[in-house]
């Protein structure tokens, strides 16, 4: 014979459910809210540091392409798509921020002491941004 202690209904099943509280809800809901607010910022801050990575690689990587050609050709090249034509770079990157391929600015080449320009029409390029970064220098200064 078994016996069983406590308050039971016919069944054998404890008669009190089991289950949450509104309060106890409301108090887990406020902590998740205050760690949101906490990550949310956080988060935002990483994705544009990592988009100001890829750009200043973007931008270090089409430089040195630019010097490549000139150093190979004594003469800057026409555009970014002579680099591609040419295979100094595979294609031409995506702005980070801007996501376009064709918003880069391209600075045609400075004269020299003599006045004369040299050969081609790319000596630099630069972001097509209009945002500002984190250290407070516009992307198209880069």
């Amino acid at each position: 014979m078994i016996l069983k202690y406590g308050k039971s209904s016919l069944n054998g099943n404890n008669s009190r459910q089991r289950g949450f509280t509104l309060i106890e809800l409301m108090i887990v809901m406020t902590i998740v809210s205050i760690l949101v607010t906490i990550v949310v910022p956080n988060y935002q801050r990483h994705l544009i540091k990592a988009r100001e990575a890829v750009l200043m690689e973007d931008l270090y990587q089409m430089r040195r392409a630019i010097d490549a050609y000139f150093a190979d050709h004594i003469s800057y090249p026409e555009s970014l798509d002579d680099l591609v034509a040419n295979k100094y770079i595979r294609d031409i990157p995506r702005d980070p921020f801007t996501k376009a391929i064709d918003t880069w600015e391209e600075l045609p080449p400075t004269p020299s002491v003599e006045g004369e320009l040299a050969e081609g029409g790319l000596e630099n390029v630069y972001s097509g941004s209009d945002l500002v970064g984190l250290n407070g220098v516009p992307y198209r200064d880069w």
